[in-house]
């Protein structure tokens, strides 16, 4: 007797809405994760913080809007967001879309004015780096209105790469090993600046962006500046990442693991009590450059000179 087998299923491909969704889920779900463990390890949110984030616009402060956003709604602590834009007045700004965006999804958000493109294009010459001048300026703004309507910590949206490529500009441009750490104390010690993203890749920014359809406005005061030094590191960066995948979050968590006595700086680590032998006194670097010596020289040289 034979028996009649079922048909099988056909198979069901997902709808593109349907696939861009789960993707967009998954995604966001790993970004949560990830800004979430930038919080807790770096203590980043408090009970009662009020946060400004910074809104310029570009795919990364959309992205960390949206994800603050979600974490607030489960989040162990109570905490205010409000969002902040400067509009610096660069030519064909499109004024709207940022309020609109913002009333659409519901957020407090202030929109502050001041004209620094017109001072940067004045004082920097053309063909030069613009980014140094047009950002103390935003920040000194920035930081104004946080200070005149009692914000308790200042959200940017710099990225796991932009935490990389400043350690290497650092390092190869200004000779010294620092970066641009998770979270701050500003100069003047008024204000914590706290970078949430500091563990997201920004290939899933763009990703995610994309996925969200944020209406990115792009910066046109310097955005065309092609050989600026960030951008020759970027390169270096997306090269490295290229040939040996992974290499990038690597060089990231080792800026978590930082051992002092592995490197050369005598303010961080005692090399002058490192096996030390005996309560004998530790001889100063001019004796051992013998620079008495020289100036007696010196001396002796001018003396027979007059003489």
């Amino acid at each position: 007797m034979s028996t009649v087998l079922p048909l099988a299923e056909p198979v069901r491909r997902p709808r593109p809405d349907t696939a861009r969704a789960a993707d967009g889920e998954r995604l966001a779900t790993r970004l949560r994760h990830q800004v979430g463990r930038a919080i807790a390890d770096f203590g980043m949110i408090e009970e009662g913080d009020k946060v400004m984030v910074c809104l310029s616009g570009g795919k990364d402060s959309y992205t960390l809007l949206d994800i603050l956003l979600q974490l607030q709604k489960k989040a162990p602590v109570k905490f205010e967001l409000v969002a902040v834009n400067l509009d610096q007045k660069q030519p064909d700004f499109p004024e709207h879309v940022l309020p609109a965006y913002l009333e659409s999804i519901g957020v407090a958000y202030k929109i502050l004015e001041q004209d620094t493109y017109s001072v940067v294009t004045r004082v920097v010459p053309e063909g030069k780096t613009m980014c140094s001048l047009c950002s103390r300026l935003r920040r000194g703004a920035l930081y104004s209105y946080a200070a005149e309507q009692g914000f308790t910590k200042i959200a940017l949206g710099h990225h796991r790469d932009d935490l990389v490529a400043t350690f290497f500009l650092n390092l190869f441009f200004h000779a010294k090993l620092s970066g641009m750490p998770p979270k701050l104390l500003s100069d003047d010690g008024k204000h914590v600046v706290i970078r949430p993203l500091a563990y997201v890749r920004e290939d899933d920014i763009v990703d995610y962006a994309a996925i969200k359809d944020f209406p990115i406005i792009p910066c046109n005061l310097c955005g065309s500046q092609e050989n600026l030094q960030r951008k020759q590191v970027k390169r270096m960066m997306d090269a490295w990442e290229r040939e040996t995948p992974g290499r990038i979050e690597t060089i990231s968590r080792a800026l978590g693991d930082i051992r002092p006595s592995q490197l050369s700086d005598a303010t961080l680590f005692d090399f002058l009590g490192l096996g030390k032998a005996g309560a004998a006194p530790v001889v100063d670097a001019p004796v051992w450059l013998d620079e008495a010596s020289v100036e007696t020289n010196d001396t002796q040289v001018n003396d027979a000179q007059v003489g």
